[in-house]
């Protein structure tokens, strides 16, 4: 149960950042910490240099990996009056230099994914104006870089290569009605702290609640993205439906479109480049102590601009990359989430090593605290 209601809140409600697993008062305070940590293996049919193409945070072919030691502190705000709050998470292991945000150092295997403070505007409906500032991580589509908070182990190649991880500035959301809430947000740009230009980046997003069963999240957003550039931009779209199906069953299904200005940084830096993607999710409840995840995904990367020479992959010009995932999580054990997964990833080019396609097999030890 306690994997599941994990899961319900970092992707079923898709409008929380963050992972929560039991909290634990610090003294007297209302303070609250909480966390995980994570070790993980897995072994390709295709590595080149002990390094697994076209993936983020099992990249390391037959070694033992720590990947995540994550700790959360939170001090809750109450919606119904003025109060303030604030969010925290600190992350320390191998997974940290993968989306490490450009302007804050804290080493090569440390980072701090979210710190912001909100301020709750009280509303007639008791919903509250929630006012952020500081760094957070990106507007939500299924999957997020708290990894045990996801259906599978690996990140799928939407999560990978079309998703914004963090960004730095302010945030306003409002929950409308119990079947609509939005939010707007103003930051320095995609995964940097500092900016790397002079304009910042604007997104949204809008989550519409039909039942307590069915939920659809848009997400827009805009901005230059490239060092010194202010005129080259960036746009974007994401959906998100999820449902769940009787008491065992959760789907999920994930749109991407992206558009970039022709600019020196993409891989033809003459024409715009644009990139789209499809996903879907199947998890189902086996057993009250175990269930199984199921991925299939797409990215048609039509001019390289999101795939070129990256993690692993040939400079190109154009690709078409996806993949199939099946992974068991078994949370018999108080507290831990033990997880195994078997992938096949297939590329229109020879990317893999010079192959169009890669086995992987993997496992993950989480205890979540």
């Amino acid at each position: 149960m306690r994997r599941r209601a994990i899961v319900a809140l970092a992707l079923g409600a898709l409008v929380a950042p963050g992972v929560v697993a039991a909290q634990q008062p610090l003294g007297q305070s209302d303070i609250t910490i909480s966390g995980f940590v994570e070790t993980s293996f897995t072994h390709s049919s295709a590595a080149a240099a002990g390094t697994i193409a076209g993936r983020l945070f099992d990249r390391n072919h037959d070694q033992f990996m720590l990947n995540q030691l994550e700790l959360s502190l939170d001090r809750p705000f109450d919606r119904a009056k003025t109060s303030a709050g604030f969010h925290m998470d600190l992350l320390l292991g191998q997974n940290a230099s993968q989306f490490q945000a450009a302007g804050l150092d804290l080493g090569h295997q440390g980072d701090l994914p979210q710190a912001y403070v909100v301020l709750n505007v009280p509303t007639p409906n008791g919903a509250g104006i929630q006012i952020k500032a500081g760094k957070m991580i990106s507007l939500p589509g299924v999957e997020s870089v708290y990894d045990v908070a996801n259906p599978n182990v690996s990140l799928g190649v939407q999560a990978v290569f079309v998703e914004m991880a963090t960004g730095t500035g302010i945030d306003v959301e409002h929950r409308f009605s119990r079947h609509v809430d939005a939010e707007i947000r103003v930051l320095n740009g995609w995964d940097v702290v500092q900016d790397n230009n002079h304009h910042v980046s604007v997104g949204a997003r809008a989550t519409i609640t039909a039942d307590s069963a069915t939920s659809l999240n848009l997400v827009a957003w805009a901005g230059p993205e490239e060092v010194r550039n202010d005129s080259s931009m960036r746009y974007g779209i994401d959906a998100v439906l999820s449902r769940q199906v009787g008491s065992r069953t959760s789907l999920w299904a994930q749109a991407d479109y992206g558009r970039e200005d022709a600019n020196p940084a993409l891989a033809d830096p003459t024409q715009n480049a644009q990139w789209w993607g499809l996903g879907g999710w199947i998890k189902y409840d086996l057993l009250p102590a175990a269930d199984v995840a199921m991925r299939v995904d797409y990215l048609d990367d039509e001019n390289g601009a999101r795939t070129s020479g990256v993690l692993g992959l040939p400079a190109n010009i154009g690709q078409r990359i996806g993949s199939g995932t099946a992974t068991l999580n078994i949370h018999a054990w108080p507290m831990a989430l033990v997880r195994g997964e078997v992938r096949y990833d297939r590329s229109s080019l020879q990317a893999f090593n010079g192959k169009r396609g890669q086995w992987t097999v993997g496992a993950s030890l989480a205890y979540l605290f």
